[in-house]
């Protein structure tokens, strides 16, 4: 037994090597196609440039893992954590958020070279079986930047008049297997919602607790972009008997009219201004925007609880999700997960019992359940492998610039 054992463990050190190589290695190849002056722009405060993401998730592992836990580790630069700890105000001051643009100093190179330094120390720490929920969580934030420096470096091109391209256009998708929207019928009951595996989660996730569900129908696919149409032209944002009074309230002022990124018959895309595809998921829109267009269709936004209840049996690593860098779009899949983010009607909030993780960590959800609401499923741009039934994404409700789409919810 204890010869298994020593095998099993050894087994899962290569795995979280492994694994670590490959994540680590994907942030680097998705910045490849971009210059040092592609990669400093930040086109909005709630964006960061693209060295910036992979500055940041370097920090976090010679922060959190090797300054903490490698005896004699010396930092790659003592003044570097100022410039690149995001939100930990246990880590003390840093540099304002809506100023990382102005970074045009470490270069790309330089950011490169760090990325290498803490590489090869970690190597040392992956061994380490003590250490690999640590190291789970320092790759799952990655990932999550990953996405963030897709969806960034998407909002910094189309900022450009010229609207330049992150990467070549991909042929249309073939959408047979997709067809018109249906609905699928679920009975309700109790349902048992959030993370309780063994396998990494965020804290966010759990506990796991007991949810009564009335019975409920979900959409068998995304909103689409000709139906999106159909709300315009209807006059959807021009009626104020559609909207919540803060979404109404957000359209007169930003002088809303449409998703972000559309423009007469185009969308900008990573692969620069392109035909707008009628049968594509819509995307880009916000919460608001989704449960204005959800009471138009006299339907309503699913609640976090009956998505997650209606997806324990689907595959969260199926649909279009991210694979490697792209000119990626939502193309229209068959099944719960992938190509856009699905807002629900539900508050991003505690589940019940819950508690923050120890430590600095702690700081990495909780304080933020306050005025945002729940996201299901994963996008084209969240790494495949990253997503599962119980993840929570989380946005303000007038946010749009990620790949946030809608799948409409009707109670039976």
């Amino acid at each position: 037994m204890v010869g298994v054992a020593i095998r099993e463990e050894t087994q899962a050190r290569a795995r979280l090597s492994a694994r670590y190589r490959a994540v680590r290695a994907l942030s680097e190849r998705l910045v490849a196609p971009l210059s040092d002056a592609d990669a400093t722009l930040q086109s909005m405060p709630d964006a960061s440039p693209a060295k910036w993401h992979l500055a940041h998730t370097t920090w976090f592992f010679e922060t959190f893992l090797l300054r903490d836990h490698l005896p004699g580790y010396r930092l790659f630069d003592a003044r570097w954590p100022y410039l690149f700890n995001s939100y930990y105000e246990a880590e003390g001051p840093r540099h304002p958020r809506a100023a990382r643009g102005l970074l045009a100093r470490p270069a790309l190179a330089e950011v490169l070279a760090w990325r290498a330094y803490v590489d090869d120390a970690m190597e040392t720490l992956l061994a380490r079986a003590e250490l690999a929920g640590l190291v789970a969580l320092g790759l799952a934030h990655e990932q999550q930047h990953q996405e963030l420096l897709l969806t960034d470096i998407k909002h910094a091109l189309w900022s450009n008049p010229l609207g330049p391209a992150y990467a070549e256009p991909h042929a249309r998708a073939d959408r047979r297997a997709f067809g018109g929207r249906g609905w699928r019928d679920y009975p309700g009951g109790i349902a048992r919602i959030g993370h309780a595996g063994t396998e990494f989660a965020f804290d966010n996730e759990g506990p796991a607790h007991r949810v009564l569900l009335e019975p409920f129908a979900l959409a068998t696919r995304l909103v689409a972009n000709a139906e999106w149409d159909a709300f315009i032209a209807d006059g959807g944002y021009r009626m104020p008997a559609l909207w919540l009074s803060d979404g109404w309230a957000w359209v007169q002022q930003e002088g809303i009219a449409a998703p972000l990124y559309w423009r007469e018959g185009e969308a900008f895309t990573h692969a620069g201004w392109q035909a707008r595809d009628p049968d594509a998921p819509v995307t880009h829109i916000s919460y608001f925007e989704a449960d204005a267009f959800a009471t138009w269709a006299g339907c309503r936004l699913p609640t976090e609880f009956e998505w997650e209840a209606a997806a324990r049996d689907e595959d969260a690593g199926g649909g279009n999700q991210l694979d490697g860098p792209a000119a990626i779009a939502p193309a229209g899949r068959a099944g719960l997960f992938g190509d856009c983010w699905q807002w629900t009607r539900s508050a991003y909030l505690p589940f019940p019992r819950f508690r923050p993780a120890q430590g600095a960590v702690s700081e990495y959800n909780g304080k933020f359940m306050n005025g945002q609401f729940v996201l299901k499923g994963a996008s084209c741009a969240t790494p495949r492998g990253h997503s599962r039934a119980s993840y929570r994404n989380f946005f303000y409700p007038h946010q749009r610039w990620q790949f946030t789409g809608l799948r409409l919810a009707r109670d039976v």
